[in-house]
């Protein structure tokens, strides 16, 4: 038996490193955008998660400034035992009408919005059925509840059914949840499909909106709006940080799902609240989104600008070419995608993070996905509204020169 009880963690970096699933930080500087500053060299920005270009803005920048000068810093405690601002409350009231529920409720991250949530809802004695693609926080969340957890194949209806009608009447509550769009894949929920079944089978229907809120539907609301399901009772679960470019996550529902968040989330009612300077970016960010449509526009010519372009250009050209794929010259399978999230699927972790690096070299940052994040290697394009056609058009020209 070894004397050092840590002795063990180098050993498994060495085995991280030798799968080719060791990570290490970028720096980055400036703000976010379009063009980003990475490791002191400048480069088209395809890795951010800011959709409709929010997180650099100059109204967002303000509305937090003038909350931190006159609210401070931090929230100073939870906000049963402090006290909250009235800007806590303003943002979840614009959380609500935006997603069209009775009430929401903020969390200090998205993350822990899932944790909680799941784990106040679900315990021992209940069922969860996930997608097998589902997020980290609502697979961590599901195992913490102490909820049995069955995952079905990715978007699988007919497999989700069969386990419904298997193991359901076994339960004393049942929790579906999944993604709304797969954040490493782009591909959206079979929403009515599960909205349908979890009726059927008096289940409770949890949604993580995160890539979708600012994204789908004709106001920007979601994967909910996008099917024509608002004002139905599903859990719509999100973050701030992505298209709204704050921080912080929210729960919205019915009335008495957020009255019982309030008593039974552990993550809301033992910690802090979230900061006056991000509240207040985030309600700021959430006017824009309701007074500008016209980034929702940007953003999805940019989306179907660019797919068709990589169809007519990249797949069409390795089809006719026949090209047998290589670490040197890997051929791109185009996951189907219905967001801004745009991936190819490679042969494996190794030719991922080569042609990273490769378009990392040639100004353009996409960077490389690789399990145990997902199950098979990609490159993934995360596309903004205030993306330029031409900066759309370089990313092509150095795809195609690179293959």
């Amino acid at each position: 038996m070894t004397k050092d009880p840590y002795a063990w963690l180098e050993k498994s970096l060495t085995t991280i490193h030798r799968a080719d699933w060791y990570r290490a930080v970028k720096t980055i500087a400036g703000r976010p955008g379009a063009k980003i500053i990475l490791d002191g060299h400048e480069v088209i920005n395809f890795a951010s998660n800011d959709y409709l270009g929010l997180a650099g803005d100059e109204r967002l920048i303000a509305a937090a400034i003038a909350a931190t000068q006159e609210y401070g810093t931090g929230s100073t405690g939870s906000r049963l035992l402090s006290g909250h601002r009235k800007l806590h409350r303003d943002l979840e009231i614009a959380i609500a009408s935006l997603k069209e529920t009775e009430d929401a409720v903020v969390f200090s991250s998205g993350y822990l919005a899932n944790l909680s949530t799941i784990t106040a809802l679900v315990g021992t004695r209940d069922l969860i059925l996930s997608d097998q693609y589902n997020h980290s926080s609502l697979k961590n969340g599901a195992k913490l509840s102490g909820a049995n957890v069955i995952e079905y194949s990715h978007c699988n209806v007919t497999e989700l059914k069969t386990h419904l009608v298997e193991q359901r009447q076994l339960y004393r509550r049942c929790l579906i949840i999944t993604d709304s769009v797969f954040s490493m894949d782009g591909d959206l929920c079979p929403l009515p499909e599960l909205f349908e079944l979890a009726t059927e089978f008096s289940c409770m229907l949890l949604l993580d909106e995160a890539h979708a809120t600012g994204v789908l539907g004709e106001r920007g609301s979601g994967c909910v709006e996008h099917f024509g399901y608002s004002g139905k009772n599903i859990i719509q679960v999100g973050t701030l940080s992505k298209a709204l470019g704050s921080l912080g996550g929210y729960v919205a529902g019915s009335n008495l799902l957020i009255d019982f968040l309030r008593n039974r989330a552990p993550g809301w009612i033992y910690t802090t609240g979230l900061s006056p300077a991000d509240t207040a970016a985030a309600l700021t960010a959430i006017k824009i989104l309701q007074q500008e449509p016209e980034r929702r526009t940007n953003l999805w010519y940019n989306i179907n600008f660019l797919k068709e372009i990589i169809v007519k250009q990249i797949i069409s050209q390795q089809t006719s070419s026949k090209q047998i794929a290589t670490s040197e010259q890997p051929n791109l399978k185009l996951l189907p995608s219905n967001s801004p999230i745009i991936c190819f699927q490679l042969a494996n972790s190794s030719t991922a993070l080569k042609l990273g690096q490769q378009l990392i070299d040639k100004g353009i940052f996409a960077p490389a996905i690789r399990p145990p994040t997902v199950p098979t290697s990609r490159i993934r394009i995360s596309v903004m509204a205030t993306h330029e056609l031409s900066q759309i058009q370089k990313l092509i020209t150095i795809l195609k020169n690179i293959l």
